[in-house]
Parts: C-alpha cells; structure tokens; sequence
C-alpha cells in the first residue's frame, strides 16, 4: 500500500531545546501528577489482585533502550510524562524483556489490558509490531515514532486509521552537527552510529555533507576535513567499542558523533581517556553527561509526543483526519530537529548562535538542501570519508 506522507504545514511543533515468574513484561506506572512512580512486574496473563485493579490512559513501549537511556526512549517517555501530568492523565510504560516482534507485541496487549487507550511506541523496531496490533486493536490509538507499520517482509505497509506516524528529517540534524563542528575549527572527525537503519543512516550522511558545506564556506581544500565513519552494530556500549574509539581519538580524530541510544557512553569513555577528545550526542541535549559533550543532534521527541497527544485528546481522543492513517515528516520547518543553543548546552568555542540561527534559517527556507538518499554515501567535494567495510 502506498505510504502516506504528511509535512506539517499546519501545525508548527515547538521544539524547546533543553535537556529534559515467567515475566514479560516490566511496567513503571505512575498514576497522577501527586503519586510518585513505582516499578512492578505482571505477566502478560495474569496479574496481583492489586495490580488488575490499576489502569493506565497513556503508555509507552520502549525498545531496546529504557526511559533513563539518556537518548530516543527518554525523549519520547519525556513527552508523555508532561502531557499526562499537565493534564492529570494516568500513564506508565512497559518494558519489553526481549528484543522481538513477538516480545514488542505481548507489551503492546499488556498495556491495552491495563486500560491503555494510546500507545506509544519509539522507534522503527516497532513497525511490525504496530502492524499487527493496529489491526488487532482498532479502538486503541498508536502513535509511532521513526517508523511506519509493515509485515516483517516489508512487502506489506499499511498505516491504519488509529495510528499516526511521525519521522524525523535527520539528515538536516546531522548537517547542523557537521556544519558546526567544521566551522568550529575541527578537522578530524568521526562518526559512529549504532545499526546502518534508515534514521541512523540518515544522521550519517547528513553530518557528512554539513562538514563537506562549511568546508566549502571556509575556502578549505580537499583533504582539510577527514572523516572516519562506521557503525557499531548495537544500541549500548562495550568494551570492545570503547576500545575502538581510543584508537580513533589516538589517530587522531578530534570529535565523535555517536549516533545510537546508549552507545554514546563509550565514546565518551574514550574521549575521556585523552586530553581533549570530543563528543557530539543524539535524540535529546546530552551535554550534562559529560563535560566532552560539546553538542547534540536533536530531534524533537519530548514536543512531538506532547504535540501528537495534545492533538489526539483534542479530538475526542483520536486522530484527526489530517493525521489518521498518515505519517508526519518533522524537520527544520516545523521545529522538529535541531541542536541546543541554551548557554549551558552551547559546546562550541568560534561558532556562535548567531552562525547557527543563520545556517538553521537557511535551511527552514529551502536554500541548503541536504541529500536524503541513504541506498548509497553522498557526493562530497572536499572531505575526505573513510568509510568501515
């Protein structure tokens, strides 16, 4: 079935850059905005007499990561947290406790049992779990965030009335963490994503060509600016992934862009092991986890869920036609990607807020177009790229 696209002309998303037994299922809930959240565990098939008694309006399932993951779960659990307690809405979220269609999807019913009436689910490991629960659950609401539902196969993509869909325009924030780090005076440059997926792809190739424009600005020749790029293959850190970035930073490279969830914590283990490696981070402001973080590459998570269920609430609890069954693009135009220009968050020595409005703006009107093809390494005029084979 032919996918859906929206971008959000209508409605403009603020995007406030601040660091904000046999068991199967691990739920956290927190019933209102006066009870403190408590951690429990019930099956997917039964439960306490206690716990059959809770119901909760709002949930969340997170992927591999978790709510204090420092990264895409929080962001997205960050939305739903504020939206629920503004609005005095009982919520939690549950914890698949394997990473399968098959574990995402028994959440997914727990949640739907205990009185949830939206789900949301972060990230693209959701797609064919939402897929098959849509359908299953037509009454109940899905929101979905970097991904659009379809068969394991991916023969079959189909958005059904009661989801809505929401994907980042990442390339556009890799180009804002690229472009800044160049401008900024680095000259080597890394970048390390956690799987080559669709999203991490895109932050990738976008940071290549935000590196390769401000080389061009500052009059650099081929070969000023060189980049090593690779992926981890996972979504937390190791060993032997920190082993691999101390020989990075030891050859010479200056700042890292760790691109995938939990991962950033052994690229920040590396940078500490040398006297002034750098770290960009990813998803939300990650600057308070190090003092190496100079930046983030954001996307809009906490606003987009607290938008998307604003929106959702409004209209009766579903989704309105102009999102039902459809997916929304959020980029530069609608707020929904960007780096954090608080004082706090501000990493950069010579690069200022006002290069960066002026690069964002550029941007938002069309004249920077940032490539968005990910079946091959964008064209570069001047950076040098080694990619990992």
């Amino acid at each position: 079935m032919k996918k859906l696209v929206l971008l959000l002309s209508l409605v403009v998303l603020s995007f406030v850059f601040v660091g904000c037994g046999e068991t199967t299922t691990e739920a956290t809930t927190a019933a209102s905005t006066t009870e403190a959240a408590t951690t429990t565990e019930a099956t997917t098939t039964e439960a306490t007499t206690a716990e059959a008694d809770l119901t909760y309006e709002i949930a969340l399932v997170t992927d591999v990561g978790n709510i204090d993951d420092k990264s895409f779960n929080e962001g997205a659990w960050n939305g739903v947290v504020q939206y629920a307690t503004d609005n005095d809405i009982s919520y939690t979220y549950y914890r698949p406790t394997e990473d399968s269609d098959a574990a995402r999807v028994e959440s997914i019913d727990a949640a739907i049992a205990a009185g949830a009436k939206v789900v949301v689910c972060p990230g693209y490991l959701f797609e064919t779990a939402v897929y098959e629960a849509q359908a299953a659950h037509p009454t109940i609401a899905f929101l979905l965030l970097d991904g659009e539902p379809h068969t394991a196969d991916y023969v079959t993509y189909e958005t059904k009335e009661n989801t809505h869909n929401i994907l980042y325009q990442e390339e556009q924030a890799g180009f804002l963490a690229g472009y800044a780090a160049v401008m900024d005076g680095y000259r080597e440059l890394g970048f390390m994503g956690g799987m080559a997926v669709p999203a991490v792809i895109r932050f990738g190739y976008g940071y290549v060509q935000g590196a390769d424009y401000a080389a061009d600005e500052l009059g650099l020749t081929a070969g000023d600016v060189n980049i090593k790029f690779g992926y981890a293959d996972a979504f937390w850190a190791s060993p032997e992934l920190e082993t691999k970035m101390d020989l990075w930073y030891s050859g010479g490279t200056e700042v890292v862009f760790a691109a995938g969830g939990g991962l950033y914590l052994s690229v920040v283990a590396a940078a500490e092991n040398t006297t002034d490696g750098k770290v960009i981070g990813v998803d939300v402001d990650q600057v308070a986890e190090s003092d190496r973080i100079i930046t983030s590459a954001m996307k809009g998570l906490t606003s987009s869920v607290y938008g998307s269920l604003s929106r959702f609430y409004d209209n009766s609890m579903t989704w309105q036609a102009l999102y039902a069954g459809k997916t929304s693009v959020l980029g530069a135009i609608t707020g929904g990607i960007g780096l954090p220009t608080a004082d706090a968050s501000w990493g950069f020595d010579t690069f200022t807020v006002a290069d960066y409005d002026a690069i964002f703006a550029l941007l938002v009107d069309g004249t920077v177009v940032v490539g968005t093809a990910i079946d091959a390494a964008p064209t570069v005029s001047l950076v040098t790229v080694e990619y990992d084979q």
